[in-house]
């Protein structure tokens, strides 16, 4: 690991009665990473609350906290989410202390619905940002101004990071870490938390098969040949044919069982292979276009642009850093 490390940066994690733990811990964890190995230590953690002391977690374990000081300074402070963000939005005195803490801090972040608090305290107003899915329609709701990123890891504006739900506050503090310490180090702290592989925050909350109900079974072939058909027209004609029924019926049946259509399971695989191969290959944008059934290189850049907000090569060269 890089040991030219001039400064020490101080991050501070609030939590608050309901918090979720691991929205706590997991990005503490991945700052500690670095801490481990680089001499002098490029991070300082602290846990606070508005009282410190123990503060229960939604799980019902407590984690030890120190008291806000007046005037506090932090390189980074980290949101906590968790169930507690529904009473701590509507408390004067946790909002007037994030607007606080933020006015001295060069970055301010939030894990999970911890978005609801910056978003609460004003801080998000015309930015974009972005949740955990299942929140994502409230905060829509409830902070027009926001602009919420429903599809998405992590969002950065500006000095303000927003995550989507629980594990990824550790696709952002890991992005985080890359951003202060270089690629490297990021890597290497992935390597020892033993997390497969980094998330870049375009990247989608869910595979596409998590967004898709299987339960019975029947179509599972049919999503086989499916994948290694896409650069195929794949007209639903073709599919009803290879799942043993009618057009009509199968469109109806598919929708009923998978909860979405033939059509829009089609784009969303191709979607998952054609960013596949953008990331990980140095095919050409037209040949990953063909190979993936897009057929030319600006109807996926379009389409990329749609579901990620952000074209393929831009994402190519994000993934090499």
């Amino acid at each position: 690991m890089n040991s030219a490390i001039l400064t020490t940066r101080d991050i501070g994690v609030l939590i608050f009665e309901g918090f979720q733990l691991l929205d706590a811990a997991g990005p503490i964890t991945v700052f500690e990473m670095p801490v481990r190995g680089m001499n002098p230590s490029p991070y300082r953690l602290t846990i606070y609350s508005l009282k410190g002391g123990p503060v229960r977690s939604s799980s019902g374990v407590s984690m030890y906290s120190e008291s806000l000081p007046t005037g506090l300074t932090l390189d980074t402070l980290v949101v906590s989410g968790g169930e507690g963000t529904r009473s701590a939005m509507h408390d004067d005195s946790m909002l007037s202390a994030i607007r606080d803490m933020s006015l001295r801090t060069r970055r301010t972040t939030s894990v999970c619905s911890g978005a609801f608090l910056l978003a609460a305290a004003g801080l998000l107003d015309g930015r974009k940002a972005t949740t955990h899915w299942r929140r994502c329609p409230d905060m829509t709701r409830n902070f027009p101004a926001v602009k919420v990123e429903q599809d998405r890891i992590f969002v950065r504006d500006g000095k303000f990071w927003t995550s989507a739900g629980i594990s990824a506050g550790i696709d952002l503090a890991l992005a985080l870490v890359e951003e202060d310490l270089g690629e490297d180090v990021a890597r290497e702290s992935a390597r020892e938390l033993v997390v497969h592989q980094r998330r870049h925050g375009g990247q989608s909350q869910f595979s596409v098969m998590q967004d898709v109900k299987l339960a019975s079974g029947r179509f599972d072939t049919l999503i086989d040949w499916l994948r290694a058909n896409l650069g195929s027209e794949l007209k639903v004609e073709q599919m009803a044919e290879h799942a043993g029924m009618s057009p009509r019926n199968f469109a109806r049946v598919f929708r009923t069982e998978t909860g979405t259509t033939p059509a829009r399971l089609v784009e969303k695989l191709r979607l998952e292979a054609a960013r596949e191969r953008v990331e990980m290959t140095s095919i050409s944008l037209q040949e990953i276009a063909q190979q993936t059934g897009f057929g030319e290189a600006e109807r996926m850049r379009v389409t990329f642009m749609r579901a990620y907000g952000q074209p393929p090569m831009v994402l190519r060269r994000h993934r090499r850093g």
